[in-house]
This record gives structure tokens, sequence and C-alpha cells, in this order.
């Protein structure tokens, strides 16, 4: 087991950064506990990976601070920076063996070569690579070039770990099988983590802490399981996973898929409302019902004992109001 530190802390105070007229960052502040793993979750341009860039030292905020460990980090070059980075293309030399790829930084730090040595073996090990010393880049598979970046990134023993979309390369399988890794090696290692992703479901899979930004600004923070139950707004509720939205008095309120009902269930639940049948999907693990009612469209997932419905059908669903998620206005 490599002797990695604890990670950092990280505070981001007030960050702007514009682009000609473009404001990337609006006013950003954020603060991300040692050893925390933390997302930037957002949709192309709401400013996550112009945010991981002023982090690693790649853009200069126009205004604000960030400090890592206390130390304000804003004047400090990349190469000062103890940061580590893994990106969605590795970035590894492909004329170097996975050894020497993974013992670069420590070479550039001067490091002794019986240090460089031991810390590049018991990192490969940790990424469970520890026969490939040897390999070419190109004698690897996707998953297994992401992970000798990622043992770069951590044979430095970086105050703060940064990954911009890391696995977006992978196909489906191997993504789930990295981000179990990834996650093994969070808990072993304690370094701070700051991640990047439009991917919703990897961010609730991976996260401790979610930032979910649009258009520059930090819209809602909070666990994983705080934004999906407790979105503070219509886009936070519909970003993180699929959601049903329904007039309830002067409010409107938003409801999971898999929290309405159908069926006895739609019966015995504190509000019920009739629906039209437009499509019966079969999922796998039960249905996904479209439906529409008063001109909105709802979705209901549930499980395979349905009753027997057909596309037109008029059918009652229902749900509890301890389910129902009030919005803003």
């Amino acid at each position: 087991m490599i002797s990695t530190p604890s990670g950092k802390p990280v505070i981001i105070r007030n960050l702007r950064k514009s682009y000609g007229k473009v404001e990337a960052l609006t006013d950003v502040s954020l603060e991300v506990a040692p050893g925390e793993f933390c997302t930037l979750l957002g949709a192309s341009g709401s400013g996550k990976t112009t945010l991981l860039k002023a982090l690693a030292g790649f853009e200069s905020g126009d205004a604000g601070s960030i400090l890592v460990g206390g130390r304000d980090i804003g004047q400090v070059p990349v190469a000062k920076r103890n940061i580590g980075m893994v990106f969605q293309n590795y970035a590894l030399f492909p004329h170097m063996s996975v050894k020497r790829n993974v013992a670069f930084g420590l070479e550039m730090r001067r490091l002794p070569a019986a240090e460089i040595e031991r810390r590049v073996a018991e990192t490969l090990e940790q990424v469970s690579l520890g026969g490939y010393a040897d390999r070419l880049p190109r004698e690897l598979s996707g998953g297994q070039q992401q992970r000798v970046a990622l043992a770069r990134a951590l044979v430095i023993e970086p105050d703060i770990l940064l990954m911009d979309e890391p696995l977006g390369a992978l196909d489906k399988n191997l993504r789930k099988s990295i981000q179990l890794q990834l996650k093994d090696l969070h808990r072993s290692t304690g370094v701070t983590i700051i991640y990047v992703t439009h991917d919703q479901e990897e961010a609730l899979f991976l996260s401790d802490r979610i930032a979910l930004l649009e258009k520059g600004r930090v819209i809602q923070v909070g666990s994983p399981r705080d934004l999906y139950l407790h979105p503070n707004s219509r886009f936070v509720a519909s970003f993180l996973g699929e959601c049903n939205f329904l007039g309830s008095g002067d409010a409107e309120v938003a409801i999971r898929p898999e929290r309405m009902r159908v069926g006895d269930g739609a019966h015995a639940s504190d509000r019920q409302l009739d629906a039209v049948v437009e499509n019966i999907i079969f999922v796998g693990t039960g249905y996904r019902l479209v439906l529409r009612t008063d001109g909105r469209e709802l979705t209901v997932l549930t499980d395979a004992d349905i009753p027997s419905i057909s596309r037109g059908d008029v059918i009652t669903v229902g749900y509890d109001h301890v389910h129902a998620m009030r919005l803003a206005a």
C-alpha cells in the first residue's frame, strides 16, 4: 500500500472567468473536504471543465481565489501545485514503458532511484498492473491505459487529484469496472478527488458530494442522495434522473418515476389521477409506462407484476405526499 498522505481541503471563493464577453464562471464558491470525492456535474458549456482547468493552473481566474490546504495557489505554476491529473485521452508517452510513464513525475522531482522504483511498483500493484511494468501503452487495452494514467497521477502523492471525463472513451461494461476500482482506490488512498463528468449515473455512483453547474454557476451542492431526493429546482430534479412534474395547489411538485404507482398501489396512494397509456416498455427489471394526463407526460417505473393494460387504456396512477418534492418557485 502506497503511503499516500490524507488529501488536502480545497476552498474556491467567488471565482470568475470570462472569455471576451462570455462569462464561463460566475462567482463560483465551493468547499471540498479533505479526502472527499467531489464531482463537478453539468452539461457541455456549464463551466465544469473551466473550473477544473483553473484548479490545475491551465487557466487563471479574473477574480476570486483557490486555496488548497490553506495555501492560495492562484499564482503558483502548474508544476509547483502538486496536483495529479487524469484525462479522457490518457496522455501517455507512447514510446515509454508503463513503468517509465508512471515514474515520469517522480523523475522530474529528482527523487532517489530506489524511492522511485519502490513507489512505482507499489502504485502499479495498487491499480492491478503489477505484471505490466515493461509493456508499452499500445500493448494495453483502453481500460489498462486509463489505469496507467491513474497510477501516474497517484504516484506523486498529490494534494488533490483532478479527473476530466476520464472514463468517457470506455465502453459501458468497462466503465462500470473502472468505477468500482476508482471507489476502492479512493478509499485506500484518502486523496481528495475533484471529478468532472456530464454522466449523471456516474456522478451518483462515485461521489461523496456533487456540485451541479449550469451556465457558469453552481446551482446546488450536496450528497448524491440529497440532490436526488431534495432538488432545489426543476433543473436539478430533471438533470439528476427522470422526473415527473405536476401541479399541486400553488406550487409544482416533482415525483420520481419509481415513486409512482399503478394498480392496487395507486388506489391506496394519497393522491390519484387518471392517465392515458401511451407506451409500455419492458426494461428487464420491470416496465416503463409512458402516460399522459392533463397535457403532461408521465413516466412510471414498476415491477413486472402490473395489471393487464394496453396502449390507449385509461388507468389510475398515484403517489404519496411524502414522495412529492416541492420545488422553489
